[in-house]
């Protein structure tokens, strides 16, 4: 999954009825050439994600010369969904698209994007529904009716720099002591308070779900329950959401999404500047930047040291439901994301998890030491909340406001009743 987290800043989309009106259109997705049926897809990506995605269509069409595959890249994930709007709108979209997390749940409202519950489930596929752990569907499954598949998945992990905790005294190895069955929310705070303590920051996160939810699952607290937004009310929420403001505002915690250009949160954690770094596969292209062997990876703590469900970044491929070349389309997207898709696009230090079932291999190359923690974080996680994400603009604006409250311009209990009212407001 090409999600980084720093993309995660994402710009809100026009108004849902926007996009809605935009139901019927498009279908315009390249034309054919000679005996070849072309069919144009749409990412987002840097220029090493973008060679991945060309090394796939050079291995497609040896098996499939009469497809040829045109693919239409947005370099900027908060540019992306903008363009995608704007190709609907005049029925200029591709014939299949990326669909981010925080996305999928507004385009599946409009009605955009095709049903493929019998596509997957055909003899043929080559994606069946249950290749895929259920709990990554996220918002682009609706009524049991899935829309968009995840193409492959970012568990949030905490990456730590071994000598940053070195130099700030501590002595404990954070994998061991999961391993142990002992890291705990209590560990993992005390450690940022040494690391702050020796001139340090302790952990550095973008404001978005996978960590904020994250440290809130690490709380045992709780987002939504029974349908309802609870985060501003649950007792242990709000403890995670207190300790977050406090910790950002003494610099404990760092906001990656402000931190200056040039002196972002990949800086720091390979000079050594912090301890902690919040994210998912991707950051092994950051790591190797620094001295690769000096850093490893352990889940976020739990009250009990048990291993409570992570957070994952997804992103989904749906198809254009107006496009008129649905068979071919549907050719590329099952080898896609399927199992040999995913490990031709994720081997050799990929920036993703394989979303599929038995591509796991791709993961435990070797690096970082403890891989297997994306697996376990993958089996057990969940994309966003389907209550969420089926909003459009819900999230973005969560994080907007919780970005006031990360940095001091309003006070914790105002944070928290307007949060309960922003969401209030959205899912009613």
């Amino acid at each position: 999954m090409s999600i980084s987290r720093a993309a995660k800043t994402v710009a809100v989309l026009a108004a849902g009825a926007a996009l809605v009106a935009t139901s019927g259109c498009g279908g315009s997705s390249g034309s054919g050439s000679g005996s070849k049926t072309t069919i144009t897809w749409s990412t987002w990506g840097n220029p090493e994600e973008l060679a991945r995605f060309k090394a796939f269509e050079k291995d497609f069409a040896k098996r499939h010369p009469d497809i040829n595959l045109k693919l239409q890249a947005v370099p900027s994930y908060s540019d992306y969904h903008a363009k995608l709007l704007t190709q609907l709108s005049s029925k200029t979209a591709p014939d299949v698209f990326y669909v981010g997390d925080d996305f999928a749940g507004k385009f599946v409202s409009a009605g955009v994007l095709a049903p493929l519950n019998d596509k997957m489930a055909a003899p043929d596929s080559k994606a069946k529904p249950e290749d895929f752990f259920d709990g990554l569907y996220g918002g682009a499954k609706k009524d049991g009716q899935i829309y968009g598949i995840p193409n492959d998945a970012n568990p949030e992990v905490l990456w730590y720099d071994k000598q940053t905790l070195k130099d700030a005294g501590i002595t404990e190895d954070p994998a061991a002591l999961n391993a142990q069955g002992k890291w705990t929310m209590a560990t993992f705070l005390d450690m940022n308070r040494k690391l702050k303590a020796a001139d340090k920051a302790g952990s550095v996160f973008y404001n978005w779900y996978g960590s904020t939810y994250s440290m809130i699952n690490g709380f045992g607290g709780k987002v939504y329950d029974g349908g309802k937004f609870v985060g501003n009310t649950d007792p242990k929420s709000r403890e995670a959401l207190k300790t977050l403001a406090d910790g950002y505002q003494d610099k404990t915690f760092l906001v990656a999404d402000v931190l200056p250009e040039g002196n972002g949160a990949d800086v720091q954690f390979i000079k050594h500047k912090v301890g902690f770094a919040a994210g998912g596969r991707w950051m092994i292209d950051t790591v190797k930047k620094g001295q690769q062997d000096n850093y490893d990876i352990v889940p976020f703590p739990s009250q009990t040291g048990v291993l409570m469900p992570q957070t994952v970044g997804t992103s989904f491929l749906a198809m254009n439901k107006d496009t008129k070349k649905a068979a071919a389309a549907w050719t590329f997207m099952s080898e896609f994301v399927s199992k040999d898709g995913q490990t031709l696009r994720l081997k050799g230090g990929g920036n993703a998890v394989p979303s599929v079932k038995g591509a796991e291999s791709v993961v435990m190359e070797g690096y970082p030491a403890h891989a297997q923690t994306f697996i376990d974080a993958r089996d057990g996680g969940f994309a966003n909340y389907p209550e969420e994400a089926g909003v459009p603009s819900l999230t973005a604006e969560i994080n907007d406001h919780l970005l006031k409250l990360w940095t001091g311009k309003i006070g914790f209990d105002q944070a928290m009743n307007e949060l309960g009212s922003l969401v209030s407001a959205k899912l009613h």
